[in-house]
């Protein structure tokens, strides 16, 4: 029997964030610390098994409002569904033939969930990549990015952007443009300017993720793209901001200039304060990183957060101050 084994890996957004949903551009890095995996193998019939984040048996109401708060209405039963729905779509679109064969899939992840570490879209990577392999089905990489954001955004109504998709299906370090004047279309589907940076030298960086705490990345997202879409200035003008603070990033990357990409990261944060009405819990994340020395912003839509730090003795002040306020602290691993 053939068992096809797919992962898909969470990410950091190093700069530009949020302004990829706005055709800004940003940088992102993959985690491998963590993942979602996806096993798929020939059935009797289509069966999507349930997973440990699909519970519906609770050992009290507040069992069950704890896991709501924790991880949300919905586990990963939908993002698998709907990748296949898309799936079908898709290849029905490009006239492509599937054969008769059904499958059984499953998934797991130990991605934290809703701090901003893209664990939903890490599901819907690595179902695309499972059923490509299954079907014997070429989706380009520039185009794959745009198949997992429309899983979630045309069949699931989740606000979201390119950025978490671009990072998951290319991996190592990628700086991305999503200028109107980069757009292309790629199988039929959407795509702009994705340029992988070198990893070989980077500074040390450090994430840090609430262990008790998340918010949803709808419930983040959804009042901005309001105001964005009203054609508030101050809301266009921090999209611009964050753009240029993602292209100074990558010259400050590509110019190993340690200093400047720590001032830009910090710049990316407060740029963003700006605009959002931010969780106390989630502003005293990064400040309680600065106040180590770090630079500090959000790795995604809050909940985690990237920085730069300088040192085993700042990296142990991080690890202390951060665990203090319920957090945790990791070293990502971005190479394979």
């Amino acid at each position: 029997m053939q068992i096809i084994r797919k992962r898909a890996y969470a990410r950091a957004g190093l700069l530009g964030n949020p302004s990829d949903g706005y055709n800004g551009k940003t940088i992102s890095l993959i985690v491998r610390n963590f993942w979602a995996e996806v096993v798929l193998y020939e059935w009797d019939t289509v069966e999507i098994v349930l997973a440990e984040h699909d519970r519906a048996r609770f050992r009290s109401i507040h069992d069950l409002a704890r896991d709501v708060q924790l991880h949300g209405y919905y586990g990963g039963i939908r993002l698998v569904k709907a990748t296949i729905k898309r799936f079908v779509d898709y290849c029905g679109q490009q006239q492509v033939a599937l054969h008769d064969n059904l499958f059984s899939i499953r998934y797991s992840t130990n991605i934290p969930m809703q701090v901003g570490l893209a664990g939903s879209s890490a599901i819907i990577t690595a179902t695309m990549r499972a059923l490509c392999e299954f079907y014997g089905v070429e989706i380009p990489q520039a185009a794959q990015p745009s198949f997992v954001l429309s899983v979630e955004r045309d069949e699931l109504g989740i606000a979201a952007g390119l950025q978490d998709r671009v990072i998951q299906c290319y991996e190592g370090l990628v700086s991305m443009d999503f200028d109107r004047a980069q757009e292309r279309t790629v199988a039929g589907l959407t795509a702009y300017a994705y340029e992988p940076l070198p990893i070989d030298w980077l500074p040390p960086l450090y994430i840090a993720y609430h262990a008790a705490l998340s918010e949803p990345t709808e419930t983040f997202h959804n009042d901005i793209r309001g105001r964005y879409n009203r054609g508030e200035p101050t809301i266009i003008a921090a999209m611009e901001r964050f753009a240029h603070l993602a292209a100074q990033g990558r010259d400050a990357l590509l110019g190993r200039d340690v200093a400047r990409l720590s001032q830009l990261i910090d710049e990316n944060f407060d740029t963003r304060r700006t605009i959002y009405s931010l969780p106390p819990w989630q502003v005293e994340m990064v400040e309680t990183a600065r106040a180590c020395g770090a630079s500090a912003k959000f790795a995604g839509s809050g909940g985690g957060i990237v920085g730069v730090y300088q040192g085993e003795a700042m990296l142990n002040r991080l690890r202390a101050a951060l665990g203090a306020i319920g957090c945790r602290v990791i070293l990502p691993q971005i190479a394979v």
